[in-house]
């Protein structure tokens, strides 16, 4: 009886009737729940501690406001003066310095958070509390990346961050080319 059972258990799960029993679902979290952090990856981590951009200046950067430190890195082809040159290094040491202090507290935050539902001591209240405080931090340390975008378009001419533009490919090189816009001709 119960090898009939099975029998037709197996059938209805080929025919897609039943599921398999032996099937999973497989949480794409797994193997995360060893982390430090379980919220961040090494690289996020690594990110957050040495002050780097993770994507946060986009706006910026896709909208004719380049990085400083990918000037600094196109400093020849950009032609940048001394003055250019020194005024970036600047902002970017500004840019790394305030992003690596937000970026330790945004660690310290997300581990307390981490432990507090670690020891199952999370309270609705502190759990606000936490929350909040990484979100204000995260949108500080967004913040800080925007403005030394704002601070690199400041320094250079319209020339140099057409060219930057093409540089990173943002842009094409020629002119007369078009520019990923498609305009219908209207008879």
């Amino acid at each position: 009886m119960i090898k009939a059972i099975a029998f037709s258990l197996l059938i209805l799960a080929i025919s897609g009737w039943v599921a398999p029993v032996s099937a999973q679902s497989v949480s794409p979290y797994a193997g995360q729940e060893a982390r430090e952090i379980k919220a961040l990856s090494r690289n996020e981590i690594d990110d957050l501690s040495l002050g780097r951009g993770m994507g946060l200046a986009k706006p910026a950067e896709l909208n004719r406001y380049p990085g400083p430190l990918h000037a600094l890195e196109l400093a020849s082809e950009l032609q940048l003066s001394a003055e250019q040159r020194s005024g970036l290094k600047k902002s970017e040491a500004r840019m790394k310095a305030g992003a690596m202090a937000l970026g330790a507290e945004i660690l310290d935050l997300e581990l307390k958070l981490d432990v507090a539902f670690a020891r199952r001591t999370i309270e609705p209240l502190r759990l606000r509390e936490l929350t909040a405080q990484i979100g204000t931090r995260q949108g500080s340390l967004r913040a800080v990346h925007l403005q030394a975008h704002i601070e690199t378009a400041g320094l250079l001419t319209s020339d140099q961050i057409a060219r930057y533009d093409v540089l990173r490919g943002y842009r094409n090189p020629s002119p007369a080319a078009p520019s990923g816009h498609h305009l219908k001709q209207h008879r």
